[in-house]
């Protein structure tokens, strides 16, 4: 099986456009999302433009701030500051990756945490490692667990869930949601030993690595659900560009109970969780 992660995504927006119009009518508040854009990196323009087009869809305000490659790091922070005090705006995202003379942790912390929609600020990921309600959870995770969901259900207690990758956007707070939902969780990463023979005991595989084709059909358990989180551009037999995930598709499918693809697969899910947090951010603002 195929987990279509266009068909997920769509189906959440339509939920989101029916609480955008309640809040609007009962709060009187229209969800508003900024993303900021430093710089013209040609991934990152195509990202943001469909963040806008898709936040607008669900009858949410959308604001693109775009700023040059040489913006320094305190403009941006004093661009920062006027978004976090502007009340019409429920959600800040800063587009990265920043150009390099920026520290992006220093941008992240300047966020105010309950406008913090892609969810890396310090006080949203402690709140999410304690379980506190309030968490702005990082968008790609989210939608990892929402796709295994359309899978295996809404109860996936029990399932041993093997996370391949350890970073802070995806591999950890992926694991702490799987804890949530009752998993047992094993974090593998590039110094784990014997990495296929752990995989193998795995109900679940999240895939989050950035090393296209990494994970291979044998290291699966037939019958398992594998989240493929990464892009990866290569070049196909005829020199074109081609995007693939972290995990060989074409020979894991036929072994797996049900795979994400790339593309198709967790990348439409990150952009319409990312208009669910800045829902959750006008609610709670409200």
């Amino acid at each position: 099986m195929i987990i279509d992660g266009k068909q997920a995504a769509a189906d959440l927006r339509k939920t989101l456009a029916i609480e955008v119009a309640q809040l609007k009518e009962d709060k009187g508040i229209l969800p508003g999302l900024t993303v900021v854009l430093v710089g013209e990196d040609p991934a990152s323009q195509v990202y943001v433009r469909n963040k806008v087009k898709q936040t607008r869809e669900v009858g949410m305000i959308s604001n693109e701030i775009k700023l040059p490659k040489d913006t320094t790091e305190s403009q941006l922070l004093a661009q920062l500051q006027q978004l976090n005090n502007d009340d019409a705006v429920h959600g800040i995202l800063v587009q990265l990756p920043l150009p390099k003379h920026i520290d992006e942790s220093v941008i992240i912390a300047a966020i105010a945490p309950h406008k913090d929609v892609d969810g890396f600020h310090a006080m949203n990921s402690g709140r999410l490692l304690n379980s506190e309600k309030g968490a702005l959870v990082p968008c790609t995770p989210q939608g990892c667990i929402i796709l295994a969901k359309k899978h295996l259900g809404d109860d996936l207690s029990g399932q041993h869930a093997v996370v391949i990758g350890r970073s802070n956007i995806v591999g950890k707070p992926v694991a702490l949601l799987l804890l949530q939902e009752n998993c047992t969780v094993t974090i593998a990463h590039s110094r784990t030993k014997n990495l296929a023979d752990v995989c193998q005991l795995a109900d679940i595989v999240i895939a989050a690595v950035g090393r296209p084709n990494f994970v291979q059909a044998s290291w699966i358990k037939p019958g398992a659900t594998v989240i493929d989180v990464g892009i990866n551009r290569v070049e196909d037999e005829n020199g074109k560009g081609k995007l693939v995930g972290d995990v060989d598709f074409a020979n894991v499918e036929s072994i797996c109970g049900a795979i994400t693809p790339v593309p198709g697969g967790v990348g439409p899910m990150t952009i319409a969780c990312l208009l669910k947090n800045t829902v959750e951010a006008a609610r709670m603002n409200a």
